[in-house]
């Protein structure tokens, strides 16, 4: 689950980490009381106003209604009406989403932390995240903060350092200072690096996040140690252990189809191909995904029905696959194990008829208990749909109706 900029600044801020403040606002009308209190708390008088979505590259992306950039700069009360109206309620183009761009629903009004005419300030670039060939957590940082880091990546590898956590000890002292080392800190701002790390590292664990990204993590001409972005996301798994965090979820911001299916109990991930899969096992699923590959189709979605595959399951994943304009064929396989196939095939035929006639053509292959049955049952339905026995012979008719 991704959080937005100012929740991933509230859980730094829970922990010990310095933020740079802001007050988030959802109404143009409410852009200038915001600024007023936070110059009252902070004293700034400038301020940063920041497009609230799930992706990257804010600062350079384009809001298509009036030509704003995502991030932008008041110097001043009296233009933070205007800045806001330029961003909120528009559709915010950057590369990471697509060309529809994404709703800004919500902007926050941040705290100028960059003083005019200061000529030392200094931006890094730091994340938490799992490293799954090593199978543990990895702290990747740069002296080259604010900018696109795959592309320091990319242009200048020696300046991308990683220090990998010991899950068995955990981060340790020496890591802390060898990472402000290398980032060419001394004195007062090496000590406030070492308690910004070790606090982003604890914020890291309490919330069972799978990434925290800080970029720029900005060193100021005071020495102070300011997170000025953050970008979260949190492990589904440890949801559970995170009511706080679940209170935080946008569902704006996800994929309608994928919020239905989790309501209804389904595993759904919407892809970019043209052949819906409906599976029960994940293993299965991928294996489908596959082969439709191979066979010149594309998968459309991922879709696990589960062990319960019954007519009101199938009904429902039928519904979220057609949903899809682009798909043109739908592909089901099912493996009859912990459930029938002929029961299977029952609620396929059951959900096919509630529903009226399917646009598209629907091949179906089910092995395992009681195949023959419920291919018969599949046969004998009358309905437009192609049995399969193979795994290959479903994906070669996939191939051949979409030919």
């Amino acid at each position: 689950m991704n959080l937005h900029e100012y929740q991933g600044k509230q859980i730094l801020k829970s922990y010990g980490v310095a933020i740079q403040e802001g007050i988030v606002v959802d109404k143009v009308e409410d852009a200038k009381a915001a600024a007023k209190k936070l110059s009252e708390e902070t004293g700034t008088s400038w301020y940063v106003v920041k497009a609230q979505i799930h992706a990257g590259g804010r600062g350079k992306g384009k809001i298509t209604e009036t030509g704003s950039n995502g991030v932008v700069l008041a110097k001043g009360i009296d233009q933070i009406e205007e800045k806001v109206k330029g961003i909120l309620g528009g559709h915010l183009v950057t590369l990471q989403t697509n060309a529809i761009g994404k709703k800004v629903n919500k902007v926050l009004i941040s705290e100028d932390v960059y003083v005019p005419g200061d000529s030392d300030p200094q931006e890094f670039y730091m994340s938490i995240l799992l490293d799954r060939e090593k199978g543990c957590n990895v702290i990747v940082y740069s002296t080259e903060g604010g900018m696109d880091i795959e592309s320091v990546a990319e242009k200048t590898p020696h300046l991308i350092h990683k220090e990998h956590i010991d899950p068995r000890v955990g981060l340790q002292e020496f890591q802390v200072r060898k990472i402000s080392f290398n980032l060419g800190l001394s004195g007062d701002a090496f000590k406030q690096m070492t308690k910004f790390i070790i606090s982003l590292y604890k914020a890291y664990e309490g919330i069972d996040a799978s990434m925290f990204e800080i970029n720029p993590v900005l060193k100021t001409s005071q020495n102070k140690i300011i997170a000025v972005d953050s970008k979260v996301t949190i492990d589904g798994n440890g949801l559970i252990r995170q009511p706080d965090c679940l209170a935080m979820r946008d569902v704006t911001e996800e994929d309608p189809t994928e919020v239905e299916a989790e309501e209804a109990d389904l595993n759904f991930v919407k892809l970019d191909g043209n052949v819906g899969c409906m599976v029960n096992g994940a293993g299965l699923a991928m294996a489908t995904m596959d082969i439709i590959k191979l066979s010149g189709g594309n998968p459309a979605n991922f879709l696990d029905v589960g062990g319960t595959a019954n007519a009101e399951r199938v009904e429902k994943a039928f519904k979220i696959i057609l949903k899809d304009p682009n798909v043109k064929a739908i592909l089901i396989n099912i493996f009859g194990g912990i459930v029938r196939c002929d029961r299977v095939a029952q609620g396929i035929v059951d959900a096919y008829k509630n529903m009226g006639e399917i646009p598209v053509p629907i091949i179906i292959r089910l092995q395992g208990t009681n195949a023959e049955e419920a291919k018969k049952l599949i046969d004998e339905s009358g309905l437009n749909v192609h049995s399969a026995t193979l795994l290959q012979e479903a994906a070669d008719k996939v191939k051949e109706l979409l030919a």
